[in-house]
């Protein structure tokens, strides 16, 4: 592609209004997961798919539990940064389309619209907005807390990614709100791929604001939206929900000790192991076998 074709379409890209269409996605897969996670079986067959689903039980906690994801970055960043955390439910508009959004996902007619979102072809399209959004989320957020922050480089690049992956941090306090509580699955302990890929953005993002980088920001930007896309939809088509995992093991086996455990495993015995082999008392006595008679 001519480079200058290739600039002017990142710089449309980096104009792009999010707010409907972009939104629109956002919620609906926020709505889409909220629902999964509060009834696992609602996507497959047999017995568990035709029980009750949540909402019908609990609509009330399953719209609030739909909004705090739906906004989960705005409230998380909100809070770290000292600003009122109920400020999302100021602009009407958003919360409208997020609750019409999850009405439609929860209580269309014959589950239509839900088994929409789930049609591979168009969940692809959706994904696509939800990743640019992403984008564009991180950037902001860095840019907000460079305003207030201009040197605290670490807050920059926390308050970047809970703006891009504020979702799985508010998961564990969402499914409070459901009467779910699994305190062992958490993003401190196990990190999603959005986390992971968030946190990247924000510290491109800041190295882009340090002049570290000198590429123009539509290319940067478009980058990112391009990285955040490709991974989705490899995701979503291919299963490969983690690229970062080989990198985690090689990191972690050079400069964690896993090299050395290994290692250390495959010379030392165990003590358990020498007692076995030493102690006669162990050892295994067969029966003889007795003679056949004639």
């Amino acid at each position: 592609m001519d480079p200058q074709t290739y600039l002017d379409i990142a710089t449309v890209v980096t104009k792009l209004k999010m707010y409907p269409y972009f939104d629109i996605a956002h919620y609906t897969l926020m709505c889409l997961a909220v629902r999964e996670d509060a009834h696992p079986h609602s996507s497959q067959q047999g017995a568990g798919a035709n029980a009750m689903p949540f909402s019908r039980k609990h609509p009330l906690s399953s719209w609030l539990s739909s909004m705090l994801i739906c906004f989960a970055g705005s409230f998380i960043a909100n809070f770290l940064l000292g600003e009122p955390v109920i400020t999302p439910f100021k602009d009407h508009q958003s919360i409208l389309t997020a609750t019409a959004v999850w009405y439609l996902v929860n209580f269309s007619p014959f589950d239509l619209a839900y088994k929409l979102v789930k049609f591979l072809p168009v969940k692809l399209v959706i994904s696509v907005l939800k990743e640019t959004q992403r984008a564009h989320k991180i950037y902001h957020g860095v840019l907000v807390a460079a305003k207030l922050y201009p040197s605290a480089y670490i807050i920059i690049v926390l308050v970047g990614t809970i703006k891009g992956a504020g979702s799985g941090v508010m998961k564990n306090f969402d499914r409070l709100i459901r009467g779910i509580w699994i305190p062992g699955s958490n993003e401190i302990l196990q990190p999603t791929f959005a986390t992971k890929a968030s946190l990247v953005a924000s510290m491109i993002f800041l190295c882009e604001r340090l002049n570290l980088i000198n590429v123009p920001h539509p290319l940067i930007y478009f980058g990112v939206v391009l990285f955040f896309v490709y991974f989705k939809l490899s995701s979503v088509i291919l299963g490969i929900h983690d690229p970062f995992a080989p990198l985690e093991n090689l990191f972690c086996a050079i400069f964690m000790g896993g090299m050395w455990d290994a290692l250390r495993r495959a010379t030392v015995k165990k003590p358990a192991e020498e007692d076995e082999t030493k102690d006669p008392r162990n050892e295994v006595i067969k029966p003889k076998e007795e003679k056949k008679k004639d």
